[in-house]
Formats: structure tokens, sequence, C-alpha cells
């Protein structure tokens, strides 16, 4: 692979005692970054990028996503999480087929390439055609077949979403050297029961699979729960062994110190999702509580049928400043606090810390260069608070996964839009909404 030298950038490597090194020279080749340096390598013969006036970071990764739901953006705004979930989302859902899922899950990789994105993890069904759109795109993701079970009738062995997992895991899992992974799914407390489980738990842990669950997302759901089995959806999913593996709980707006208590013995990671939690009016997740308990908490931006965007740039700010306001201080999330969300602690929650989430030699080069020379990004007094509080998606200049550019200036290198525009406009929207 061609080697790409970054010249005379703002280097935003994460780093813990030197987050931020400017006038920098960043080198990629074979898929690493090699070196991290004041100068440039000498006898350099490859692509140089010139970086002044722009700032270089580690890709950002989304750690709560249903990417398919991209073509319902704007379908049904303005509800509540149940009226906006059985009114409107599942029936239309019902109509979807693999060329749908597959169509969606193009276009809103292309929006979250074009905004920094480089790793997101994903829960829905239809999961062939969003792996096949991920492989054909080049971005990292954790993938995994959401599972419900609403009878007691239940089978391992023949339950449909169980009998997808295992494929999955045999067909997909550590394909192109670890870029795709597979990981198991619940959908949630309220939409399933012991028996699926203790099942899907059992099967996570003795294959070393990841686990992704909504947790406590709404009072109602929280609150029905320990109504139905005297105990939070937390601690229940806990007595079936779903926490026996690295996992992920999406949302927990409504977890109490127990909760957090017991999250952070499992070592159970956090995706906090602050738009779709305002906007369905589901209430603020206590994430300055959850990290002060030592819980890994990542950054999500649930589906856009809920938030109606993909720019993580726009969760940054908004973990940023939520907490502020409900907490009474400046200080509750700081500008590096928000960033780390969004890069270091979402590369651990995905089982990535090893490879991605800052700039340091060795890592893949998981890499996004924004445009800092733009009105609203002048002038720069401090390169993080900048990127907390004015950047946009719409600054990235440049995508690259393990040193591949996938967005460059405007322009996909693995992605054909006008192809998936026409595919949405002749057959999926028709078929979706008639």
């Amino acid at each position: 692979m061609e080697q790409i030298l970054f010249s005379g950038v703002s280097a935003v490597t994460m780093d813990e005692d030197v987050p931020v090194r400017p006038d920098s020279f960043v080198l990629v080749s074979d898929g690493k970054i090699v070196s991290v340096s004041d100068a440039p390598p000498p006898d350099f013969t490859g692509e140089t990028i010139d970086g002044r006036g722009k700032v270089l970071m580690p890709g950002l990764i989304n750690c709560h996503t249903h990417i398919p739901m991209t073509i319902l953006r704007g379908y049904a705004d303005d509800y509540d999480l149940q009226t906006w979930l059985t009114k409107y989302i599942f029936p239309v859902e019902a109509k979807l087929d693999g060329r749908c899922v597959r169509a969606g899950a193009l276009l809103g990789i292309a929006e979250a390439i074009a905004s920094g994105t480089t790793s997101f993890t994903d829960m829905y069904y239809f999961c062939d055609d969003i792996l096949a759109a991920v492989e054909e795109t080049g971005i990292k993701a954790n993938i995994s077949r959401g599972t419900s079970l609403f009878t007691e009738d239940f089978s391992f062995d023949s339950h449909e979403g169980c009998v997808d997992m295992r494929r999955l895991h045999r067909e997909w899992h550590g394909r192109d050297f670890g870029r795709i992974r597979i990981e198991a799914s619940i959908h949630a407390e309220y939409t399933s029961n012991p028996r699926l489980w203790a099942a899907v738990g059992e099967y996570a842990a003795d294959n070393g699979l990841g686990m992704h669950v909504h947790l406590s997302e709404t009072r109602k759901e929280h609150e029905g729960c320990v109504a139905k089995y005297g105990a939070t959806p937390a601690a229940i999913l806990d007595r079936y062994g779903v926490w026996n593996t690295r996992a992920v709980a999406a949302h927990c707006v409504w977890v109490t110190e127990p909760d957090m208590d017991l999250l952070a013995e499992r070592g159970v990671n956090v995706s906090h999702n602050p738009v779709s939690n305002l906007k369905l009016a589901s209430g603020i997740a206590p994430v300055p509580a959850l990290l002060a308990k030592g819980i890994n908490v990542a950054l999500g931006t649930d589906s856009v049928a809920s938030n109606n965007s993909h720019d993580l740039f726009e969760e940054i700010k908004t973990a940023a400043l939520i907490h502020k306001g409900a907490s009474g201080n400046p200080r509750a999330v700081s500008a590096l606090d928000a960033l780390r969300l969004a890069t270091v602690n979402g590369a651990r929650a995905q089982g990535r810390a090893g490879e991605c989430g800052r700039i340091a030699p060795g890592l893949d080069a998981d890499l996004i260069l924004l445009d800092f020379d733009r009105p609203h990004l002048v002038p720069c007094h401090n390169v993080l608070s900048n990127l907390v509080y004015s950047a946009r998606g719409s600054d990235v200049v440049l995508t690259m996964v393990r040193g591949r550019i996938l967005y460059r200036d405007g322009a996909f290198t693995t992605i054909d839009l006008g192809k998936v525009r026409r595919e949405l406009d002749e057959y999926v929207l028709p078929r979706l909404f008639g």
C-alpha cells in the first residue's frame, strides 16, 4: 500500500499527556500509523497531504445505531418512543426486504464516512445485506442480529434470530482481518424473556462474542421491568448471564446507582445517545455518574429515524452541553471528555482498543482530516474546544480506514452515491411508502 504523509498538521493524538501536537508529521504505511514526529521522515517518496490549516484526529466510532433505518429519516418525528415504534416504525419495517436494507445501509454508511465515522456498532436484521455494504465500502463495523421473543415457545436451535446469529458468526466474524466483527444481541428486556436471555448470553460468552442490548432507555421500560420481575433491566439480565462477555448497553437513561455499580463490576460499556434520547423525550443518561463509577462510556447516534443524523460531531457537542446544563457544573463533561467518548472509549467498547481510537505508531490508520480554515472555526484558540463546540461533520475533508482513503474533498472512493439514490427512488421508497 502506498505511503501517505500528513505534513504540518495539528494532530489530535488523544494521548493522555499530550492530546494535541501542532505542526506535526504523521506517516502512514501499509494501513498503519508508522510515526508522529516534528519533522518529515528522510527520503520520503509517497504522497504528501498538506496539513496546514487542518486538524488530523482519530476516526469517530459510533457505538449504537441501526444504519439501514436511514431510509426512515424524518418519517415520524415528535413522538415518544413507544408511539414512535408501534404506530410508525414497526409497520414500515414489516415491509422491508434485503434490497431495501442494503440501500439504506449504503446511504447511512456514506453519511457516516463523510462526517468522519470510521467504525460503527449496529443492531438490526437482514444482516447479510448490511455486511455486504460494510465489506464493499471499507468501513469497520461490529454487526449484530437483534433478537426478540414474545412467547414462551422457544428453541435456541430453531429460533430465527438465533439461527441467524450463529450463521453470521460462522460466515462473517473476523472478515478482512477483523475489520468486520459479529456480535450477539438481545434487543431489550421488554421485547424478550429469560429463555432467550440465557441462551444468547451463554452463546456469546462461550464464543467470545460481544453483546449489544438496549437498556433502561425510558422510564416506562425501566419501571415496567421492576413491576414484572422485581428487578431492574440491568439486574434481571445479569441474573441470566447477559453481561458475562464484553457488552455494550445502549442508552442507560434510567439506570439506578445499584445498576451502575453492577455495570461497573461486570465491565459493561455504555453507549450514550444524547440526541435520540432528547428527541424522543426519554431523558438524559447520568453520564458523569457513570464515568465516576469507572464505566467506559462511548457515544452513539441511535438510528437516523430517531435522531435524523449520523453526524457524530453533533452528538459530541450535545454530550458536552446537556450534562453541564443538567448538573449546573460547566466541567461536568469537558471538551476532552466528550472527544474521548467518540474515539478512545468507542474503540474500547468495540473491543478494538489495541487497533484504533488514537493516533499512535502501530495502530490502524483510521484517521479523519478537518479543514480548520472555515469561518466558524476561525480563530482557533484551542483545537479541542473547536472540535467539540464549533466543528461539524461537513468540515471533514478526508476519511481513511486502515490507510485506505474512503472519502476525499466531497467524493467517495468506494460508494456510487448516484446509484444508491436511484435505488432508493425507484425501489425502496415506493415499496415502503407507496
